[in-house]
């Protein structure tokens, strides 16, 4: 895939729990971790919303596009 998830790097500056961001967004931990593994097809604009608000961050920080080769 192309674009990258930076959420466990966002996370880390911020030194927040898994846990901790999963009580602030009202997500689960496990669908929190499919995001942050990269395992996710797909993110609603609300969820991303609410990430970018509970780590106080742009949603550029949290996704990077890389090109292919």
């Amino acid at each position: 895939m192309a674009l990258i998830i930076r959420l466990d790097r966002v996370m880390a500056d911020r030194k927040m729990s898994l846990g901790e961001l999963s009580e602030k967004v009202d997500i689960t931990m496990a669908n929190l971790s499919i995001l942050k593994n990269g395992k996710a097809k797909a993110i609603r604009l609300s969820t991303l919303d609410a990430i970018c608000k509970a780590l106080e961050c742009q949603p550029g920080d949290l996704i990077e596009y890389v090109e292919e080769e």
